[in-house]
């Protein structure tokens, strides 16, 4: 039912506008995803259309593309779209949770060249970007973009975000430009879902799906587990950056985790994927009362209660500080963004046995810290 009530939006979204240009849904048989909602795949044949739902505007669509295998001559009256031509084989990577993917997807060969290198962990990719194989590409917000076109990748996968435009110099490459909104899907699975298509992009279809699957399987098993806990502990997250707090909306990934983990999110009223930026005093209004407290943090060395509290003053008066229920992954030393992303199993079980001790056998913990 779900994905029937999906397409049906999709042939109204598909009337819309796309770069100047009417989208058009094509027949095929639909490649089946349950949980992700901003991406449709049919495949037409001679081609799969991917079909990406503006997550900030889900009456729009943010981009079509059409994957054709290099193997095979273009096929006449294709609809609009972005064409790409499959398997990918040199890619531009933005982001290290992209870069994690393809690691494991064994395509990690694949990555000519990346953004903000500093926070990508591989030591196959930091190895290429010492010896020439893989191009320092700049900082992701302000690329290199001479870099760029001696790179000339087939592609550049970045995250985009809301309002992000035409990405500047960037779009007047002629470079097809993958906008991996994954992070904007309204659930942990829709999210690690996206391994599908990225499967399709770089030919490893097989791979990815039994990925997932895996993963699915996992992650429901605990979810069941976590729904005979006795309570629904109350949980703040993260700090205060700059002037502004960050929280997880009700349809966003994080937000979903935490109901998944059997949590109550003080931002719930808040209906929206992704995050919401708020004042600190109004985190303090709803989550004062917080029972226990998860944040990252990015250092060379772990958090601690006392940084906490000098980090700002506002920090001392939650709950879940005083009574020292405060918990951090420092992603400076553990693999969360390369991993987390498409292994939301491994998130879930850390965030159950936070919320719920004893639920689940003994084992250790895959992100997440205590703070001293």
């Amino acid at each position: 039912m779900k994905k029937f009530i999906q397409l049906f939006a999709l042939i109204l979204l598909l009337t819309s506008c796309q770069n100047g240009r009417e989208s058009t849904l094509v027949s095929g048989n639909p490649v089946s995803l349950s949980y992700a909602e901003n991406l449709t795949l049919t495949d037409a044949g001679d081609y799969i259309q991917a079909v990406l739902r503006n997550p900030w505007d889900t009456t729009a669509i943010l981009q079509t593309y059409l994957l054709v295998p290099k193997e095979s001559p273009l096929p006449g009256n294709l609809p609009n779209g972005v064409v790409i031509r499959t398997p990918l084989e040199r890619t531009l990577v933005y982001s290290a949770v992209h870069c994690g993917m393809l690691y494991e997807l064994g395509k990690v060969d694949a990555i000519a060249g990346v953004c903000d290198k500093q926070y990508i962990k591989l030591p196959s990719i930091q190895e290429g970007i010492i010896n020439g194989t893989v191009a320092d590409c700049g900082d992701n917000m302000n690329p290199n973009i001479e870099a760029i076109i001696q790179l000339n990748p087939e592609a550049v996968l970045l995250s985009p975000y809301q309002n992000s435009g035409d990405y500047g110099k960037l779009g007047k490459l002629g470079i097809p430009i993958m906008q991996c909104a994954d992070y904007m899907e309204t659930s942990a699975l829709g999210r690690a879902e996206w391994v599908r298509f990225y499967g399709l992009l770089y030919g490893c279809s097989e791979q990815a799906d039994a990925l997932f699957d895996e993963v699915e399987k996992q992650y429901n098993a605990l979810k069941e587990k976590a729904s005979q806990a006795e309570k629904s502990p109350k949980v703040l997250s993260d700090t205060r950056y700059g002037q502004l707090w960050y929280v997880p909306g009700c349809n966003s990934t994080v937000g979903r985790i935490y109901k998944d983990a059997k949590a109550t999110n003080p931002f719930d009223y808040l209906q929206q994927s992704g995050s919401a930026a708020l004042a600190p005093e109004q985190v303090l209004d709803k989550a004062h009362d917080a029972d226990v407290w998860v944040l990252k943090f990015n250092q060379t060395e772990d958090k601690t209660l006392e940084e906490l509290a000098k980090d700002a003053d506002i920090n001392t008066q939650f709950k879940a500080f005083k009574e020292g229920n405060v918990w951090g992954c420092n992603t400076g030393i553990s693999n969360f963004y390369e991993e987390a992303p498409y292994h939301p199993h491994l998130l879930l079980e850390d965030l159950i046995r936070i919320f719920h001790p004893g639920v689940l056998d003994d084992g250790e913990m895959h992100y997440y810290h205590k703070l001293k």
